[in-house]
C-alpha cells in the first residue's frame, strides 16, 4: 500500500488486488454517503521499530 501526504490530505493507494479490496472494505465501513461518515481515531502508538502496526479504531 503506498500512503501520500498531499498537504492535508492522506492518500493510499493500493499495490495489489487484495489491498484493493481491503481498502473498498475500509471505504464502505467508514463512508455513508446516506447519513454522516464514521471517523478513524488513532489508538495507542505507532512507533516502528518498537511498533509494527498502526491502529485506529472506527468512532461512530
Amino acid at each position: 500500500m503506498k500512503i501520500e501526504i498531499v498537504g492535508s490530505l492522506v492518500e493510499f493507494t493500493p499495490e495489489s488486488e487484495t489491498e484493493a479490496k481491503e481498502l473498498a472494505a475500509v471505504w464502505a465501513t467508514v463512508v455513508d454517503c446516506v447519513g454522516f461518515n464514521k471517523k478513524l481515531v488513532p489508538v495507542g502508538e505507532y512507533q516502528p521499530p518498537k511498533t509494527e502496526v498502526a491502529r485506529f479504531a472506527i468512532e461512530k
